[in-house]
C-alpha cells in the first residue's frame, strides 16, 4: 500500500503540482476562445435562452433517442456540482487566499469555450449502440480525430481512466463525504448511510437513461435553489462585508500580502494555481466527463448543445462556487494559518449565522450534491463500459458502482481520493489532444450553424437538421 501510495503521489506531483494539466486546460480554453471569437461572450444569451427558455414547459421524456437539452444539462450539472463546490472554493481560499476566487473566474471563463467545443464534438460523433440507445463522449471524437490503431489506443485509455476515476473511485469518495457529513450532523452510523445510498443508487441506475434524466432534472433545480437561498441568507446577514469581500478577491489576486489578516504564506502563484485548479476540478471543463451527457441531447444541430453546455460551467463556478466563497469571506471564517480547510471551512461559514443548524444544512447539501454527482459519474462511466465491453456489461458495472458507494462510506479513503485525482488527470490528456486536433472540425460545425441560422441566435428561425 505504501509503494502504491508513493507511485500515485509521484504521478499527481507531475500532473497537478507542476501545473502541467493546468497549462493544458487553461491553454485549450484560451485557444478555443480565440478560434471561436470568444463564443462564451457572443453565445451567452443563446445559451441562457436555450437553457431556461423552456424551463417551465412540460419536459419530453428521455428515451433510447436521448434526453431533452435541459435533461442533458441537468445530468452534466449533477456531476459538476458536487463536494468540490463545498470544499473546492474553501480549500482554494484557505491556501491561496481570497484572490484564488478571481483565478477561478478566469479559468471558468476560458473553460466555457472548451466545453462548447467538447459538447459540439460529442454531438457530432455520437453513436447508436448495439442496444439501440444513443451514446457518445470523448472516445468517439477521439477516434474521429485519430484514425487507426493510435485512435483506438487513445480512446481505450480514456475509457479506462474515466471508469476508474469517476465510476468507481470517485463515487466512493462522494459517498464517503455524505457519510461523514451525516455522522457530524446527526451521529448516524456510516454503514447505515452506505446501505441507503447503495440502494438508492441501484434504483436509479436500473431505470436506465429515462430514470437518470428524470431524477437529475428534478433534483438539480431543487438542490441549487436550496443552496442559493441558504447562502444568500448568510451573505445578506453579513452584507456590510460584501464590498470588503470583493476588494479582497481582486487585491488578493495580485497582491495577497496586502490583505490585513490574510492567509499566512499566500502568494500570487498560490492564489493562481489553487484557484485555477479548484475551478477546473469543479466545473470539469476540458476533463472529458460532461460531454457524455451533452452527447445524448436531442438537438437539430451539434452547436445547439454547445451553447447549453456553457451554462453548466457558468452555474457551477459563477453561481454555486461564488456563493460558497462569499459565505466564507463575508463571515470572516478564514484562519490566518489556514488550519481550517475544505468542507470544515464552509461549515464554519454557515455555522456563523445558522449555529448548529449549519452542520445540518451542510449535511443536506452534501447529500444532494454528492448523490447527484454519483448519478452523473455513473452515467459517464456507463457510456465507456458500453464502448469497451458492450451493453451486456452495464448491469455488472452498475452493481460494482453500488458496491463502491457502500464501501466508500466505511472508512478512510485518502488513497482512493489521490488515485481518483491521478486518473482524473490522466483522462484529461487524450481528451485535450483530440480536442486540439479537431479545431478545424469544431470551427466548421460552428460556422455551419452560423450560416444556417444567420447568426448566433436561432430564435424564430427555421431549424435545419444536421445531415
Amino acid at each position: 500500500m505504501e509503494v502504491l501510495s508513493n507511485i500515485v503521489n509521484a504521478a499527481n506531483g507531475i500532473l497537478w503540482d507542476k501545473n502541467i494539466l493546468l497549462f493544458l486546460l487553461v491553454g485549450t480554453g484560451i485557444w478555443y476562445s480565440f478560434q471561436l471569437k470568444f463564443i462564451q461572450i457572443r453565445g451567452f444569451g443563446e445559451g441562457f435562452r436555450r437553457t431556461f427558455g423552456g424551463l417551465f414547459k412540460k419536459s419530453e421524456k428521455a428515451d433510447a433517442e436521448g434526453m431533452s437539452q435541459f435533461q442533458s444539462l441537468a445530468t452534466a450539472i449533477a456531476a459538476q456540482v458536487g463536494t468540490g463546490n463545498l470544499a473546492g472554493a474553501a480549500t482554494a481560499i484557505a491556501v491561496g487566499g481570497p484572490g484564488a476566487i478571481f483565478w477561478m473566474w478566469v479559468s471558468a471563463f476560458f473553460g466555457m469555450a472548451t466545453i462548447y467545443a467538447e459538447a459540439t464534438m460529442a454531438q457530432k460523433y455520437k453513436q447508436v449502440g448495439e442496444d439501440k440507445t444513443v451514446t457518445g463522449g470523448p472516445v468517439y471524437y477521439i477516434e474521429g480525430a485519430f484514425k487507426g490503431k493510435f485512435g483506438k489506443i487513445l480512446a481505450g485509455s480514456f475509457a479506462v481512466f474515466i471508469i476508474l476515476a469517476l465510476g468507481f473511485m470517485g463515487n466512493a469518495v462522494q459517498s464517503n463525504s455524505i457519510a461523514a457529513a451525516f455522522d457530524t450532523a446527526f451521529g448516524i452510523d456510516p454503514l447505515i448511510i452506505g446501505i441507503i445510498l447503495a440502494v438508492l443508487a441501484f434504483v436509479v441506475f436500473s431505470g436506465g437513461i429515462s430514470r437518470i434524466a428524470k431524477v437529475t432534472e428534478t433534483v438539480v433545480p431543487i438542490m441549487a435553489l436550496f443552496y442559493i437561498i441558504g447562502s444568500l441568507i448568510v451573505i445578506l446577514a453579513n452584507y456590510r462585508n460584501i464590498p470588503l469581500a470583493f476588494q479582497e478577491i481582486f487585491v488578493g489576486a495580485f497582491a495577497p500580502q496586502s490583505i490585513a489578516g490574510g492567509v499566512v504564506g499566500a502568494t500570487i502563484q498560490k492564489a493562481m494555481s489553487k484557484g485555477v485548479a479548484r475551478g477546473l476540478f469543479s466545473n470539469e471543463a476540458g476533463m472529458g466527463s460532461t460531454p457524455h451527457a451533452h452527447a445524448v441531447a436531442k438537438v437539430d444541430h451539434p452547436s445547439e448543445q454547445g451553447f447549453v453546455a456553457m451554462m453548466g460551467v457558468f452555474i457551477d463556478t459563477f453561481v454555486i462556487l461564488n456563493l460558497t466563497a462569499l459565505v466564507i469571506i463575508t463571515t470572516r471564517s478564514v484562519t490566518p494559518d489556514g488550519s481550517i480547510i475544505g468542507t470544515a471551512l464552509t461549515q464554519a461559514g454557515f455555522s456563523a449565522v445558522f449555529g448548529k443548524f449549519g452542520d445540518i444544512f451542510i449535511a443536506i447539501c452534501m447529500f444532494f450534491f454528492a448523490f447527484s454527482t454519483i448519478i452523473g459519474w455513473y452515467f459517464f462511466g456507463e457510456a465507456n463500459i458500453k464502448y469497451l465491453f458492450g451493453s451486456k456489461a452495464v448491469k455488472i458495472y452498475g452493481v460494482l458502482v453500488c458496491v463502491c458507494v457502500l464501501l466508500g462510506t466505511l472508512g478512510e479513503v485518502s488513497i482512493v481520493w489521490t488515485m481518483s485525482d491521478m486518473f482524473n488527470g490522466l483522462m484529461v490528456i487524450p481528451n485535450l489532444v483530440a480536442l486540439l486536433a479537431l479545431t478545424g472540425t469544431v470551427k466548421a460545425v460552428h460556422n455551419d450553424y452560423i450560416k444556417k441560422n444567420g447568426g448566433i441566435s436561432s430564435k424564430g428561425k427555421k431549424k435545419n437538421p444536421t445531415a
